[in-house]
């Protein structure tokens, strides 16, 4: 029963990852095809053009979804919390 509990709590917790870490993700990959589509159209070809605007948008999507995060991750450590005494 023990290994049992020990493989659902880490699968919790590596969906919980894989859900907390879309956004910023996502929200960074947007701008970057945006920023891609922009230097192909205008042929500039300029690291830090590609660099910026997508590091701009993780901190963009951290900051929109960070409720979002913070409540899911304090829902889950509530959790493992009450699975302590099933252990």
């Amino acid at each position: 029963m023990f290994q049992t509990q020990v493989t659902m709590l880490a699968y919790q917790g590596l969906l919980l990852i894989l859900i907390l870490s879309a956004p910023p993700i996502l929200v960074s990959m947007f701008f970057g095809i945006i920023v891609a589509i922009f230097q192909a159209a205008t042929q500039i070809n300029d690291a830090s053009l590609a660099f910026i605007p997508k590091i701009g948008a993780a901190v963009l999507g951290l900051i929109l979804f960070g409720h979002f995060m913070i409540n899911r991750i304090a829902a889950f450590t509530e959790w493992v919390f009450g699975q302590i005494p099933n252990l």
